[in-house]
């Protein structure tokens, strides 16, 4: 571990790989030889429109995704992104339709509720969002504008292992805790998003991987800058863009290219998560998952101790551990470990040998 530094297990903001926190300090000072930082370079300038659309390009060809999708840059994070998807996309007549496995699946469909213009698909609300709703479970109206995923659910810790048929109904999925953690079939997803503070970059904005199709075309009733169709046209650049946030989420895409793309993060992170739920399981009840097995998240890892008071301890001695982050969400209580692709595999073995100590002494 880094001199001064910590293992990071929050949730988002979230740890960066260590050699692109490296290379943007490096050249904080004076990027592109233009003397100034890119936290001052125009957005308009020639240095930062090369950033820009690298970013993109390393995005869609990591995602194996061809000329029918672009990638965007939004403001607002994931959470406006919950409106303007039902703004853009549903009406009263064809609704959005929702999978509710988590808090922000939950927070998307109440965006499109509000709105009028969202209705239920499944959920796993009575299970305490234990597991993914399987295909099974999916109640899809086949006159749906769009049925909508959250693909990995942070808060609770589970993760789909399948995608969904949806038949003629475009598939949509926030991907904001696995986005670029492992290879999936994408072109099946035909609008993909992700607030990029959890595995991509520094919080600010929100990446769109989308159809074109469904990109150039916007209802002209929305104010401007809600629409998606802006956006498009105008390359994220119809206002000063989060430019050092673009900036970062190209270097960390980058990275992933040079550590040899989707699957190998897919083996690194399948490797820390095996590490982590084998001490889980292990621990003879001592430590207990919270989410089902079959549903269980490479992303994030929940569970709970016996007792809180014992879970306010395991936290404190954390991080006297050098171990950051591992409380779990109040709305689910117990820990927490967020183990995305910067996570490396010593991190996750320091923080499993720390659970086998404070087991042994409590």
């Amino acid at each position: 571990m880094e001199a001064n530094r910590i293992y990071n297990f929050n949730p988002g903001p979230a740890a960066l790989p260590l050699e692109v926190l490296k290379e943007a300090q490096a050249e904080f000072l004076n990027f592109d030889n233009s003397g100034m930082s890119i936290l001052e370079v125009s957005h308009r300038a020639k240095a930062y429109d090369e950033v820009h659309n690298q970013a993109k390009a390393d995005i869609l060809s990591l995602m194996g995704l061809g000329d029918d999708y672009d990638a965007l840059f939004v403001q607002g994070g994931a959470s406006l992104a919950f409106a303007m998807i039902a703004m853009n996309y549903a009406t009263k007549e064809k609704k959005g339709s929702y999978v509710l496995s988590g808090s922000f699946a939950t927070k998307a469909y109440e965006e499109a509720a509000l709105l009028g213009v969202g209705e239920i698909a499944a959920s796993s609300k009575d299970g305490g969002f234990r597991h993914v709703p399987t295909q099974e479970e999916i109640k899809l109206d086949p006159n749906a504008a769009y049925l909508h995923l959250c693909y990995n659910n942070t808060i609770y810790g589970t993760e789909y292992h399948y995608i969904p048929e949806t038949g003629e109904v475009p598939l949509f999925a926030d991907m904001s805790s696995d986005m670029l953690s492992r290879p999936l079939d994408f072109k099946k997803f035909s609008f993909i998003y992700a607030g990029v503070q959890k595995n991509l970059g520094p919080a600010g904005t929100c990446l769109v991987v989308a159809k074109k199709s469904l990109l150039e075309k916007s209802p002209e009733t929305l104010p401007t800058m809600l629409r998606y169709s802006t956006h498009y046209k105008k390359n994220s650049l119809y206002n000063t863009p989060p430019a050092f946030g673009i900036y970062m989420v190209g270097k960390v895409a980058a990275w992933i290219k040079a550590q040899g793309g989707l699957a190998e993060m897919a083996k690194r992170n399948e490797k820390k998560a095996a590490l982590l739920y084998d001490a889980i399981d292990s621990s003879d009840g001592f430590y207990k998952g919270h989410a089902d097995k079959d549903s269980r998240s490479f992303m994030n890892v929940t569970f709970r101790l016996p007792s809180e008071e014992l879970e306010k301890k395991f936290v404190a001695e954390a991080a006297e551990y050098g171990l950051g982050g591992v409380k779990g969400h109040r709305s689910v209580g117990g820990m927490r470990a967020s183990i995305y692709n910067a996570m490396p595999y010593e991190g996750v073995a320091a923080l499993v040998d720390f659970m086998q100590k404070f087991r042994k002494e409590n």
